[in-house]
């Protein structure tokens, strides 16, 4: 044994040493947890054990073996069930990474650079097996006391994240894919506060409607990942009609699609179209960035929405304005489809569309009618 993998080797246990108390300052949630399971090695005899495994492997060009992969699976399946949160879980690899990495550094001289390219690549091929085997046994580990409605809730969480988390998608039977659709149900009642009793129990039942990651950790805010290949909106209506019917509460829906690395700044898409969102009882519509950009961009500028607010002030003057022009935009201004869809004759109508020529000073038959009583519309159903 060279004398960089025989540094290594006699550093083994200080280093071990140093890796728990980063673990211990960096996560204390799995520090707490993994020093109570005595049915597996202290965190520092494993620390101890991997290291010096990892070191004769590599000196010798050798994998990991079956049994190897073994104990560290079952050392991920004892965190697993003894609580240890998944997003501890993956840190926890990735400082050991980083220690590694520090640790070999420090051993190295300039004599030695084969041999710590060995190691490097060593590390490169081996760690990838490692540390799917740890992860594959916690996820079988949380299966033993996390709910299934938290495990969805965990997925969707790494997924929106940017981790794909396909290890947890396969464990949960979901399917994984590369891109995904974030529809997010703004629930419009400040005031609502269901007990987790009761939210465990909707989220219970929508997944066993639809399979798919959801979460529901912002009391007011639920959000369900369809995977993009499946363009159907009535998948995703279906879901947020059954959740309003559920909460008993008005909503509004946003959506937007994008790649997993590219799902955090979805979500915060997908947030600020629920808040343009037109809010109803039960949603009838998954509204995109393509239906509120205009609103989107209002919202930047206090002048434009300060005058879009006026505007309402008018459209407030007259009977049922807001429902009429909200009909007649969304049938493309086909003034028989809008009255049949409001139940009136189009004589009736016309009248309400001339009441809001007189209120507003806007044809709301002309372009520049359709371009700001359409935003004005949108802005007043969107605030409920």
């Amino acid at each position: 044994m060279s004398d960089f993998f025989g540094t290594l080797t006699r550093r083994a246990d200080a280093n071990a040493r140093r890796a728990v108390e980063v673990y211990a300052r960096e996560l204390p949630e799995w520090s707490t947890i993994a020093a109570s399971d005595r049915e597996q090695p202290a965190p520092l005899d494993f620390a101890v054990l991997l290291r010096r495994r990892s070191v004769e492997l590599a000196s010798h060009d050798q994998p990991f073996t079956d049994d190897d992969l073994a104990v560290i699976a079952s050392v991920g399946h004892a965190r697993g069930r003894a609580g240890v949160s998944l997003d501890s879980a993956r840190r926890v690899l990735g400082l050991h990474t980083t220690l590694m990495m520090q640790e070999m550094h420090e051993a190295a001289g300039d004599a030695e650079l084969d041999e710590l390219l060995r190691m490097l690549t060593w590390l490169g091929q081996q760690g990838t097996s490692a540390q799917d085997s740890y992860i594959r046994g916690f996820l079988d580990g949380q299966r033993h006391f996390l709910p299934d409605t938290e495990q969805v809730q965990q997925l969707a969480a790494a997924l929106l994240g940017g981790d794909p988390a396909a290890e947890l998608a396969l464990q949960l039977n979901m399917p994984a894919a590369s891109h995904y659709t974030v529809t997010v149900v703004r629930i419009a009642d400040p005031d609502f506060r269901p007990a987790p009793a009761t939210r465990a129990e909707i989220l219970r039942i929508l997944i066993d409607t639809d399979r798919v990651p959801m979460s529901w950790n912002d009391r007011q805010e639920f959000v369900v990942l369809l995977p993009a290949v499946d363009q159907d909106q009535r998948r995703a209506l279906r879901l947020v009609a059954a959740f309003a019917e559920s909460v008993g509460r008005p909503c509004a829906v946003g959506a937007t699609t994008a790649s997993v690395s590219a799902l955090p700044g979805a979500l915060s898409l997908a947030r600020n179209i629920s808040q343009a969102a037109p809010v109803e009882r039960v949603p009838r519509r998954v509204t995109t960035i393509a239906d509120v950009f205009v609103e989107l961009g209002a919202t930047r500028l206090p002048e434009v929405d300060h005058w879009l607010h006026q505007v309402a002030h008018g459209l407030s003057q007259g009977p049922d304005l807001v429902a009429t022009l909200d009909a007649y935009y969304r049938h493309d201004m086909n003034r028989k489809a809008a009255a049949d869809h409001l139940y009136v004759h189009p004589r009736t109508l016309d009248y309400r569309l001339r009441r809001t020529r007189e209120l507003t000073g806007i044809d709301p038959a002309t372009t520049h009618g359709v371009r700001t009583l359409s935003a004005t519309v949108t802005r007043i159903l969107s605030n409920g």
